[in-house]
């Protein structure tokens, strides 16, 4: 699939992406450690990680300081969490147990396109805001 029809760009670059603004909005700044323990990835890989990113132009990172997110960064950051909370939302209408959802939205979310997102997005505001909807779309679930 061509990069500009996916949301992201590599998982692995979305979930540090993620768990760096997660941080910063959590401590005010992220630390290697800090993202090492989130991601349970060796502080090496972190580092080597924080580099690269630094290198795309997507975080300033700074030895034995911290981490923050460039404006290019924190732009993906931010599309990466709605992507995740729209594809959540989207599975909590279906009363689907919590980590059934946690597991298909890390999933999901690192390989659904613009597209495809943006019709989910479309059918749970609807379903939202249309419970009789919802009821009958539930309906035709199996149990």
């Amino acid at each position: 699939m061509p990069a500009s029809h996916r949301t992201s760009g590599s998982t692995a670059r979305d979930d540090y992406l993620e768990q760096i603004l997660h941080l910063i909005e959590e401590k005010g700044y992220a630390r290697p450690i800090d993202i090492s323990k989130k991601l349970n990835i060796s502080q090496a890989s972190v580092t080597n990680m924080l580099q690269r990113l630094d290198a795309e132009g997507l975080v300033k990172h700074e030895k034995y300081r911290g981490t923050i997110l460039t404006d290019k960064g924190l732009n993906i950051a931010k599309a990466i969490i709605d992507r995740h909370e729209t594809l959540t939302r989207f599975l909590q209408l279906f009363e689907i147990d919590t980590n059934t959802i946690y597991r298909d939205v890390e999933g999901m979310e690192h390989h659904i396109s613009r597209s495809t997102l943006e019709a989910l997005r479309a059918v749970t505001d609807h379903l939202q805001h249309h419970p009789e909807t919802l009821r009958q779309v539930k309906e035709r679930l199996p149990e």
